[in-house]
Parts: C-alpha cells; sequence; structure tokens
C-alpha cells in the first residue's frame, strides 16, 4: 500500500454506525438533472418537483352512498315520508336533471349530486314502492355527500420532490390531475466483485474457489426503476485489471459499488487503487458487527463504496449505511427504517465492543403481539445462508455484554 495513503491515516479510527452513516452522507451529493415523463412511464422514478393539486378533490359535489338525492325541504313533519322517484343519477352523468319539487332522484356513488338537492339517503333506510320511496328517519342535511375540494383544494401540497412515485404517489399524481411529471434521471450504478477465488454459480469449483454470491445480492437490492445498473461481474485480484476497471466506472457512473479488498491486508488492493486512479479514499474501521470495514470516497462526480466481502458483511454494512448514501446520490429523501421492538426467548451473552445487527429468527408472539426472537449463530459474517433463513436483525447494542431471555431489544425485520 501506497505512503501516505489516507486510508493508512484512518486505519485506527473505529467510528460508531452513526458517525460512519453521517461521514458518509456528507460525500453523498444528489443528483441534479432531471427529465419530464408521461406518469404512467415515471412509476417507479424519484420525483424532482413538489406537486400541488392541478383540481379540487373531489372537484364536484358527488354522492358517498348508493341511494337517493332529496331536498330536505320538501320533507314534512312525517312520521312517514313518501316521494316519488322522478329521474337516476350514475358516475359520469353530469347532475342535470327536470326533477320537480317533492320528488326524489335515484343517485348511484361518485355520481355529482345536483345543486339544489341537499342529502343522500341510503337506499338501506328506505323502502320501494310502486310510487317511489318509502323512509321514516328523516335525514340530516348534508348526509352522505362529498363536497367539493373536501379531501383536497386546488393549490394544495400533495407531495414532494425526493419521494419515490409507487402505488400511492402515483394514485395521488394521477386523481389531481398530472398527465407527466419531472423526475431525476436514472442514477447509473456499476458494480463489481472483487477476488481471485470466485467462481459463477454453476461453474465446477477449483480448489480455493468459492461461488460469487455478492453479485447476486447487489443485483437484487439494486433491481429499481430508478437505476440504470451496469453489471461488470468479478474481476480477480491483478491490482492491473483493477485499477482499470476502477478506472472505467468511475469515469461512466454516477456510483460504484464492490465487494471485497477493502481492508488492509496484502490483497486488499482498492483503497491505493482508488486513490491511485485520482480518488479520494476514506476506508473506516466502524464499531459493527458484522462488516467491521467499509470504505468510500469520490473521484469527480463519482461516488465509490467499498463493501467486505464476507457476504453477510456485506448485505448489513449495505443495508445500515451503503443503501442511505445511495438514496441520497439519486435525490430520494430516504428514511431510515424504523425498528420495531422485539423480546428475546434466550439470554444472550456477547463482547461488547461493537454494535451488533444478528440475524433473527421470530418464534412467536408475546401476548402484546411483541416479536418474540431466537438468535442465530453468534458467528456468521461468511454464512450467507443463515442470512437467508432468518426473519431480520436484532440490533445488539455496542456495551451489551449480556441480556436475559425476555429482555427487550430493537428488531430490523426483513
Amino acid at each position: 500500500m501506497a505512503d501516505g495513503c489516507a486510508c493508512d491515516r484512518h486505519a485506527h479510527m473505529f467510528l460508531t454506525v452513526s458517525q460512519a452513516l453521517t461521514k458518509g452522507l456528507s460525500v453523498a451529493n444528489p443528483i441534479t438533472e432531471t427529465e419530464t415523463l408521461p406518469l404512467i412511464d415515471a412509476i417507479g422514478r424519484v420525483l424532482a418537483e413538489d406537486c400541488t393539486s392541478k383540481v379540487d378533490m373531489p372537484a364536484f359535489d358527488n354522492s358517498a352512498m348508493d341511494g337517493y338525492a332529496v331536498r330536505t325541504a320538501d320533507l314534512g313533519d312525517g312520521p312517514l315520508f313518501e316521494l316519488p322517484v322522478a329521474g337516476r343519477i350514475a358516475a359520469g352523468d353530469s347532475g342535470a336533471h327536470d326533477a320537480p319539487a317533492g320528488s326524489a332522484l335515484r343517485i348511484f356513488t361518485g355520481a355529482p349530486v345536483p345543486p339544489d338537492f341537499d342529502t343522500i339517503l341510503m337506499q338501506e333506510d328506505c323502502d320501494a314502492t310502486a310510487q317511489g320511496i318509502r323512509f321514516s328517519r328523516r335525514p340530516k342535511p348534508g348526509q352522505h355527500i362529498r363536497r367539493v375540494g373536501e379531501d383536497l383544494k386546488a393549490g394544495a401540497p400533495i407531495l414532494r420532490r425526493g419521494c419515490e412515485i409507487t402505488a400511492r404517489e402515483a394514485a395521488a399524481l394521477a386523481s389531481s390531475g398530472y398527465g407527466e411529471v419531472t423526475v431525476y434521471r436514472k442514477l447509473k450504478v456499476t458494480i463489481f466483485s472483487t477476488g481471485s477465488e470466485l467462481q459463477q454459480p454453476g461453474e465446477a469449483l477449483g480448489p480455493g474457489q468459492i461461488y460469487n454470491s455478492n453479485r447476486y445480492m447487489l443485483r437484487a437490492l439494486l433491481d429499481k426503476p430508478w437505476i440504470a445498473l451496469t453489471d461488470k461481474g468479478p474481476v480477480e485480484d491483478n491490482p492491473a485489471k483493477l485499477e482499470q476497471v476502477l478506472r472505467e466506472a468511475c469515469d461512466s457512473s454516477d456510483l460504484i459499488i464492490t465487494t471485497g479488498g477493502v481492508s488492509v491486508g496484502d490483497e486488499d488492493h482498492m483503497p491505493r487503487l482508488f486513490e491511485a486512479i485520482g480518488g479520494k479514499p476514506d476506508v473506516m474501521k466502524v464499531a459493527m458487527k458484522p462488516g467491521k470495514p467499509i470504505m468510500f470516497g469520490r473521484r469527480g462526480d463519482a461516488l465509490y463504496v467499498g463493501l467486505p466481502g464476507n457476504p453477510v458483511s456485506a448485505y448489513v454494512t449495505w443495508q445500515i449505511v451503503g443503501s442511505h448514501m445511495m438514496a441520497r446520490r439519486a435525490g430520494l429523501h430516504h428514511a431510515s427504517q424504523t425498528p420495531e421492538q422485539a423480546v428475546l426467548s434466550e439470554p444472550l451473552s456477547r463482547r461488547a465492543g461493537r454494535q451488533e445487527y444478528r440475524p433473527v429468527v421470530i418464534e412467536g408472539a408475546e401476548p402484546d403481539g411483541t416479536p418474540r426472537l431466537r438468535l442465530m449463530a453468534a458467528s456468521y459474517s461468511g454464512r450467507v445462508a443463515l442470512l437467508a433463513q432468518s426473519d431480520g436483525l436484532a440490533v445488539i447494542p455496542a456495551e451489551t455484554e449480556a441480556l436475559p431471555q425476555g429482555h427487550s431489544l430493537s428488531f430490523l425485520r426483513f
């Protein structure tokens, strides 16, 4: 490793998870380029503008029920009311009518309520007769009518930029009149795995070789409509080849993600190579388990995130730190996952010092519904099968050495 490398200067430091995340977000500058797309093509993308409603919602007074539109002024003192039915109005009709005074209109959910009718009588509350309808309960003015602008007034805010346009956002935009929206361009992401030992699934394994699980894990994590992904596959531990692939990725990408080679061993080439091509690397030792080493840095407009090679370490480090850096780079206002509260089904004993994210299985629930967790193996950084078999990660604070059965702790559900 070259003398004076920035990673050497920071190798002795252990940051908390919170400090590491803050530091990572500080270099993840959001992209600013946008494009305007038809709403149907913008689903899944990141909204780049604040949106206000173009129309009142609802746009007109309409019926919340199937029933009958009535003028309360036409009703006498009761106790029994009878009205002829002079017509019908369905959703999509104009609401125009020629119903004379003292009559009702058959009306259906979503249909416009004529301005001279002031209440809706549910069909369950009346009986049909040969002449019209009969009912005994006097309806209140305004009953079962959804008033214009009741949900949202034209010009009222509906969405802020930085949100992902999923089902709820798409429905809100469509309901408020957006035929097209402005979104951030897709984030250009390049991934590759480092290691001469890596073979692809389906290939025969030679001595000392393993299958490349990290590649497929990252492909699944990055399968998002707002990402344009380039997969460089595995790259052998050849410094010249690694430097070439890394340089090309930095020249063409907003974000580069690699697995392996980010610590301080003789075969951990990535910090030195990133600095050699003009990057500013920062290798951090983070007080977390798994995933102690993580590297990130910038070269021009490219953001680089180097994850550990062990698959569970790579997954946890990505979820806790890397994914938030990527979201910020993409212009996405990404809220951290809110941990649930859970209880242990067995005692815990461990060495304090690092905040731990232990795979767990839900074994049931307490009477109040709180999940009850069984801790999986204490040694798991390379055991990706345990990750697939678990239901989430128990968050064990750094200072914790022991917890009794039934103790409460935080839980990140998958």
